[in-house]
Order: C-alpha cells, then sequence, then structure tokens
C-alpha cells in the first residue's frame, strides 16, 4: 500500500512516500516544500534512486504546496509512481491531540474539529497540521486519512508526573496538564533500543534524548513513557534553538513590566528568540560551535547551559526510571554532533556512564560507550514517518 506522510509547519510540508506491507517499508521519495506564503516558495524532491529535482515558485498556500508535491510523484521524470490512484491512505503528524487521542485514528469531521479545538494551546502547530488534512481532502478527494498525535506516546504518564501544582480545576476545566511531543520519534527510538540492548522492552529501562533545534527527552521503561521534558506545549523542557525551556514563571511578569511587552509578544520570544538564538549568536548549534571555537565567550556560555540542562535531565530520568539500561541520543545534534554527546556524558562520570571515543564517531549507530560501562550509551537514527506510515496502514486496513 503506497502511503503518503505529511508533516506540515505554518509555512512547510515534509513529506515522504512508504509503500508499506505488513512487515515491511519501502520508501520512495521524500521532499520539503518551504517558504509557503512568501513572494517565492521552494520544493525539493528526493525520488530513491533518481535525481533530485527542486522547483522554485510562489506558492501561496498548503494546498498549493500539496498539488506540486502530487504533481512531482507522478512525473515522468522524477516520479515514483504512475498515477495518484497509487496512493491509497495519508498519514498526518499532528503535533497536539490533547487527552483526546490516545492513539492515532481515521480522520473525521469530529476529529478535525478536536483538532480544531486545541488551536489555543498548539497555536504554532495544530493551525498548520489542520491545513494539510484540509489540503488532502480538496486534492485528493476520497482517499482516507489518518492523524498520529505527538503527544499520545505520552499518554502513559502517570498522574504524578503530567499534573503541575496549580489550582486543580484547571485541569478539570481546561486540560492544563504535562503533554508531551515529539511522539512518533521517541516511540520509534523506544521500539529500536531494547534491540541493541539484546533485551525485550518490558525489561528495559533507559533514557531517550531527541536533541535537535527542538529537544526533549523521555524517561522510559517496559516501552512506555513515565516522564517526558516537555508539556503542556513544546517550550518546557532543555534549551533549544529558539526556545527558552524551563524558565521561573515571574519572570515573564518582570519583563513585561519593564518592556511594555504583552503576554503574546512574550511567548513569541520564549519560542522564537530565546534558546541558542537568543543566549548566542545563533539558533543553529553549529554556528554556536563555531562562534565559541573562534573565543566568543557567550557562545560557549550558551553551550555550557545546554550541556547542563541535558544532564540535569537526565539525572531526574535516571531516578523516574529506577536506573538506567541505557541512554540513547537521536534527531539532529544527537545523531551527528558526536561531541556535544560526549560532553553531555562526560558530565556524567559518577553515574559509571563513559563514552568509547574510538566508537564515538559520526555514522556510527549502536552503542557508543565502553564496555565497562555502567549505562550503555547508543547512538540510534530517529524515523519520525515510519510510524505514522505503520499506524495509517494498520487503521486503513481494518476499514
Amino acid at each position: 500500500m503506497v502511503i503518503l506522510v505529511l508533516n506540515c509547519g505554518s509555512s512547510s510540508i515534509k513529506y515522504q512516500v512508504i509503500d508499506m506491507e505488513a512487515q515491511s517499508s519501502k520508501l520512495l521519495a521524500k521532499g520539503l516544500v518551504e517558504r509557503i506564503g512568501l513572494p517565492e516558495g521552494d520544493l525539493t524532491h528526493k525520488p530513491v534512486g533518481k535525481e533530485k529535482f527542486e522547483l522554485h515558485q510562489p506558492i501561496p498556500d498548503h494546498t498549493t504546496g500539496i498539488s506540486l508535491v502530487l504533481q512531482a510523484l507522478t512525473d515522468p521524470v522524477h516520479g515514483v509512481i504512475r498515477s495518484l490512484d497509487e496512493v491509497k491512505a495519508v498519514g498526518h503528524r499532528v503535533a497536539h491531540g490533547g487527552e483526546f487521542f490516545p492513539e492515532s485514528c481515521l480522520v473525521t469531521k469530529q476529529v478535525q474539529e478536536k483538532i480544531r479545538s486545541l488551536f489555543q494551546i498548539a497555536p504554532l502547530h495544530n493551525p498548520a497540521n489542520l491545513e494539510g488534512i484540509l489540503s488532502i481532502e480538496k486534492v485528493l478527494p476520497g482517499v482516507k486519512q489518518v492523524a498520529v498525535f505527538d503527544t499520545s506516546f505520552h499518554q502513559t504518564l502517570p498522574a504524578t508526573n503530567f499534573m503541575y501544582a496549580l489550582p486543580y480545576e484547571y485541569y478539570q476545566k481546561y486540560g492544563i496538564r504535562k503533554y508531551g511531543f515529539h511522539g512518533t520519534s521517541h516511540r520509534f527510538i523506544a521500539g529500536e533500543t531494547p534491540k541493541y540492548l539484546g533485551k525485550k522492552p518490558e525489561d528495559c529501562k533507559f533514557i531517550i534524548c531527541h536533541l535537535g533545534n527542538g529537544s526533549s527527552l523521555s524517561a522510559i521503561v517496559g516501552g512506555k513513557v513515565v516522564d517526558t521534558s516537555m508539556g503542556l506545549t513544546p517550550l518546557e523542557g532543555v534549551l533549544m534553538g529558539t526556545r527558552s525551556g524551563d524558565v521561573d514563571p515571574a519572570v515573564l511578569e518582570y519583563i513585561m513590566d519593564n518592556t511594555g511587552m504583552d503576554i503574546h509578544q512574550m511567548l513569541n520570544c520564549l519560542n522564537k528568540k530565546s534558546g541558542f538564538a537568543g543566549l548566542s549568536c545563533s539558533s543553529d548549534m553549529r554556528d554556536v560551535k563555531a562562534a565559541a571555537e573562534k573565543g566568543d565567550e557567550q557562545a560557549q556560555a550558551a553551550l555550557d547551559v545546554w550541556t547542563y540542562r541535558i544532564q540535569k535531565y537526565i539525572g531526574a530520568y535516571n531516578v523516574a526510571v529506577g536506573g538506567a539500561d541505557a541512554i540513547v541520543f537521536t534527531a539532529g545534534i544527537g545523531e551527528n554532533d558526536c561531541e556535544a554527546c560526549e560532553h553531555v556524558i562526560n558530565g556524567l562520570s559518577f553515574m559509571g556512564v563513559k563514552i568509547d571515543p574510538a566508537k564515538n564517531k559520526r555514522g556510527t549507530v549502536g552503542i557508543i560507550s565502553t564496555d565497562d560501562s555502567t549505562i550503555k550509551v547508543l547512538r540510534i537514527p530517529t524515523n519520525e514517518e515510519l510510524p505514522i506510515a505503520r499506524d495509517t496502514l494498520e487503521i486503513v486496513s481494518k476499514l
């Protein structure tokens, strides 16, 4: 079954086309639409076994962007399918499912309305995710759609770990609690890690570090999440590219009183102007490292804050799982920046965890710790699209 997987952002569309079977999958193409709504948009289409195709033209909305993707998929030169009839289902990444969706589901009008009802607590993501669903209804009418929620995998959090110490009525009335994000990545890595440890999932306890421009950690016991760093929104947790991570809430009032910002401007600052971007020269860790290497003290300080925050969460999550078997690095930084991962682990030597420099090289997948390390350290590439395709196949196959 050919499945189109979409991850729609406010001005972008990431996609993969995967030929799915019950026990296997084959990637046919992947790509990215960027700069939607700007004067000049971009499409980068990467078909497996063929030359990359790029297109530069105005892309006014998501419907236009998805139409260009479908044209690329069926093009005689760089296409991967003969006609759109081969696309049997579309799986969508949806950021926030609240408590409505403990698992993936078929998209219906009722599901769309629940996604819409969460716009207020996921204003940067859910509107774009819903736009992708509505666009598919226009360009591929009748094709089944499945919503896969970032928050679903984290629904196993016990109340002890997801409740905020606020008046309980705010949880009852408004659903104010920790939800967690990057769920498809954490779910994929949670499934892969036991294979490298040579254990059954139910016998494993480990910590996943999904480190990229957006970063989150999770504590996994028996294949289920018991704690995670992101909260009601993706703003809570460790320092990120443009997000602040954990901040004393009183800081917001103090800044607003002194700058005249309103709450919307303040949240924009926390989401888009903080993290590496606020502390240093760039939101991209590669730029920050380059600046630090040239003697930029502020850049080095930003890297030190990033490292310490992650170490602190790993220490806390070692408690949460009752002693971890492993620490797993994944995502852009976790998979590619060996030095950053080593710095994190070097600060945890008191836990008996040690990196093996000979194993800790870019491209290495699997165990990168020394043989005598009390806690194993692994690097595993994530695949956020595959769980979406798997869920889509399972749900559509039952119809």
